[in-house]
């Protein structure tokens, strides 16, 4: 587990295999909850090669001096990426 924000990963080994890879992560809020947002590949075994960039945010609460996940939100595309983006911009006034 990790203690600090800086410790959080996505990164999965299975069997040996980097089964999930994290490419880049921005952390949004830090403290007893924690905001991270990740960009990943996931592995794949009929391919045996990574897949296209993913994205997911995550939400952490530190425990007992750990932190440990309480909710995620996965970004399933591209296309639904950009909606998000597009639809903050607008409600920022970008």
């Amino acid at each position: 587990m990790a203690e600090t924000v800086d410790e959080l990963t996505v990164n999965y080994i299975d069997n040996g295999v980097q089964t999930v890879k994290e490419l880049d992560k921005k952390v949004l809020t830090k403290g007893a909850w924690a905001t991270v947002m990740y960009r990943y590949q996931d592995w794949d075994r009929a391919k045996e090669a990574y897949g296209p960039d993913k994205y997911t945010i995550r939400r952490y609460q530190k425990r007992n001096g750990e932190y440990q996940q309480k909710s995620k939100f996965n970004i399933s595309s591209k296309d639904q990426a950009q909606s998000i983006i597009t639809a903050l911009q607008e409600w920022l006034g970008d």
